[in-house]
């Protein structure tokens, strides 16, 4: 996956590492000099010193062949007229940090895809919006090591399938079932269907392991 960033402060150097480290393909722009030659340093990545703002720069970074581009400046002008312009290049999903919220209507009404607010644009959290599509909700426990998610039943392999075959596991245990805006603590028993919501505690290390296992479709 190609992913353009455009900021190469805390927040888009440390996305940019962390997607590295997946294996996505990152080009992240930055128009200080000096924090440049800082994400050269550390990153594995094309930098490019410029400003996200100016189509040259876009295009020097390969936005028409990105997947995603993020806007991860602490300036919301800045992020929103490089999302505008992103647009006009049909990239998949366009992601914007916004430092004051009440910008986040002038994003929404721009059509960009996430406009996210200061207490969620930590990397952590962007790289999961990136990656991890299918996560309706997630909360990181402890120092990392598990997350809750929420998602919804998508596998032909656990259509039917009772709890208890199922869960729990070294990997995982369904803390929650949702029916009809319900809460519902699952029991042994209890039979899970493609199209239902549930909760899932998970290491974090066996997260795509079972991802796949509840929502892959073929």
């Amino acid at each position: 996956m190609r992913i353009v960033i455009m900021g190469g402060g805390k927040v888009g150097l440390n996305l940019a590492s962390f997607l590295i480290s997946d294996g996505q393909d990152i080009v992240l722009i930055e128009n200080d000099n000096d924090a440049a030659s800082k994400a050269a340093s550390r990153l594995d990545a094309m930098i490019i010193n410029g400003t996200g703002t100016d189509t040259k720069t876009l295009e020097d970074a390969g936005i028409q062949d990105a997947d995603v581009f993020v806007a991860a400046t602490g300036n919301d002008e800045a992020n929103l007229l490089a999302c505008l312009l992103v647009k006009d290049y049909n990239v998949g999903k366009i992601i914007a940090r916004i430092s004051d919220y009440c910008h986040s209507m002038a994003f929404k009404e721009a059509g960009i895809d996430y406009a996210i607010s200061p207490e969620l644009t930590t990397a952590s959290y962007l790289e999961k919006i990136i990656l991890r599509p299918k996560i309706a909700d997630l909360v990181v426990l402890g120092k990392g090591d598990a997350e809750l998610l929420d998602i919804t039943v998508e596998s032909k392999k656990i259509d039917g399938k009772r709890i208890g075959d199922i869960s729990p596991t070294t990997q995982y245990i369904i803390v929650a079932i949702y029916k009809n805006g319900d809460i519902i603590i699952p029991m042994v028993d209890d039979v899970l269907y493609k199209g239902t919501k549930i909760s899932i505690l998970v290491k974090t290390d066996s997260i795509k392991k079972v991802l796949n296992k509840f929502t892959k479709t073929d």
